[in-house]
């Protein structure tokens, strides 16, 4: 993607006042992809190769996202913050993305041309981004990961003053500058740049604070830990908790050069090498993460990778043995979760798929424990974000409390089978079709905050629809006590989708 403003060719003046000509270029080379300016100096971006959502922009490196696109997106959300406040301070990090470096210094420049002061952290865990913002009072943050994307993909995520990422609301006054000319500030009023190099161990010590985390009773079991970090930010910060907590670790993939072995999602499938390293070292425990370390996935002690929805669980678990409340998560997430908070007579409650959005619930419930079934665990005692070296400690604490291997533990929760299937976007409004899948299953509990969720509570299975942002198509997720039922479900539900 190239950058054209103004007009192409034409008359212009030196430095001195000389006319000099400038060619027309190609005319081939004007009709591509381009940011360009509105009559009122607007910046236009091709988005059709980007995914825009409320918490950021994220696209393939080289074809949607550029450098330009980067610094657009950083200039304008700095013109957003410096006008909300408080102050001119954005907090910038990123996670180790062969990319990373040039997006950095593309949205360090950007947001400097605003006026905005930034504050680099550097490499580090997004959670740790985020919790900058908030240790600093600073206006916002950006932090530049694609999360558990494959390793073509870059994004820039933008967080508010509270260290959470940007709601619809906040996402779309951020995107009217975007959409008018974004103020630039005068060569005296140009934003500068410090580093931060305590944010790292800010976090830990948060974490190292958390009330019913017993250091002593940690560092006393001597846990014995295999750690894959897929070459991501997690390199920064968990060598140093484990240290701290007393464990020996065998480690892989801890350089942190963006140079992903594996799938960076860490899902079950994708964790083949660190259920080989927990089987060959004989470890308790094998802790996977993503390269901007909010999620955390388990591999037991028999070398198997148990699925990232019990790390929520089992994180949940523990909180609730020591304080009672509210539990929060999405509506994709496991029932794994409400048998857990039925267990310890909690109450929980479900949001629409996203972070934010399980946050801001969690803020008006005033929830003891939250997150997401991807391996997302948020405690408000640190922060209102997914953290995985805050997952990390839980569970080590909880097998610690317990005395129990993490399999026994995941065994005496239970175990349910999620199926995921695409079926085509029906012709009819999609309201309608909530309404008539309602309608057909009259004796499932409906919820509609985000698409429709059907809860067969007595049967313990459920399924979700929702429309993809990105494709013609509905997603469906059905969960039951077996495969083979959670597929019938999908089959079902697909029988009786409206064509």
């Amino acid at each position: 993607m190239g950058i054209a403003r103004g007009r192409p060719g034409g008359t212009r003046l030196d430095g001195v006042g000389h006319r000099f000509d400038i060619a027309a270029p190609n005319p081939a080379f004007w009709t591509g992809v381009y940011e360009d300016e509105t009559e009122s100096g607007a910046a236009v971006i091709d988005t059709s190769r980007l995914m825009v959502s409320v918490s950021g922009v994220r696209g393939r490196v080289g074809e949607g996202l550029t450098p330009e696109v980067i610094a657009t997106f950083a200039a304008a959300f700095g013109a957003y913050v410096k006008q909300r406040g408080p102050g001119r301070t954005v907090v910038l990090g990123r996670d180790s993305r062969v990319s990373g470096p040039m997006f950095h210094r593309a949205a360090a420049a950007a947001l400097q041309s605003v006026g905005c002061d930034v504050v680099d952290v550097g490499i580090a865990p997004t959670p740790t981004v985020q919790l900058a913002v908030e240790d600093l009072g600073a206006a916002g943050g950006l932090a530049v990961t694609a999360s558990h994307n494959p390793i073509e993909w870059n994004a820039l995520k933008f967080i508010g003053p509270t260290g959470m990422f940007l709601d619809g609301d906040e996402a779309a006054a951020m995107r009217a500058f975007l959409e008018s000319e974004i103020p630039r500030a005068t060569w005296d009023e140009l934003g500068g740049v410090t580093t931060d190099e305590g944010a790292v161990e800010r976090h830990l010590q948060r974490i190292f604070s958390i009330p019913f985390i017993d250091l002593d009773r940690i560092r006393a079991r001597r846990f014995h830990v295999a750690l894959d970090c897929v070459r991501g930010a997690g390199g920064s910060i968990f060598p140093r908790l484990l240290d701290e907590l007393g464990c020996r670790v065998d480690a892989i993939n801890m350089e942190m050069d963006g140079r992903f072995p594996r799938e960076p999602e860490p899902v079950a499938e994708n964790l083949g090498e660190l259920e080989e390293l927990v089987r060959r070292t004989g470890a308790d425990i094998g802790l996977a993460t993503d390269p901007d370390v909010d999620r955390l996935s388990l591999v037991s002690g028999a070398g198997r990778a148990i699925g990232e929805d019990y790390t929520l669980a089992l994180a949940a678990q523990l909180v609730l043995r020591h304080r009672p409340g509210a539990v929060v998560t999405n509506l994709s997430t496991s029932r794994l979760l409400d048998d857990v908070a039925e267990q310890a007579g909690a109450v929980l409650v479900r949001a629409p798929v996203g972070e934010i959005n399980v946050a801001r619930r969690m803020q008006s419930e005033g929830a003891t424990v939250g997150g997401e079934g991807n391996g997302g665990v948020i405690l408000p005692d640190v922060h209102l974000t997914r953290d995985a070296p805050v997952a990390a400690a839980l569970i080590l604490q909880l097998l610690a409390e317990t005395g129990q291997s993490l399999q026994e533990l995941a065994d005496g929760i239970g175990r349910y089978e999620i199926v995921k299937e695409k079926v085509a976007r029906p012709s009819q409004p999609l309201d309608a079709v909530y309404d008539a899948l309602a309608a057909r299953f009259p004796e499932a509990e409906a919820d509609r905050q985000d698409g429709l969720r059907l809860d067969w509570r007595a049967e313990k299975k459920w399924a979700h629809l929702r429309p993809s942002g990105t494709e013609p198509i509905v997603r469906v997720i059905c969960e039951a006590q077996t495969r083979a039922e959670a597929a019938e479900l999908v089959e079902t539900l697909r029988a009786a989708l409206p064509r």
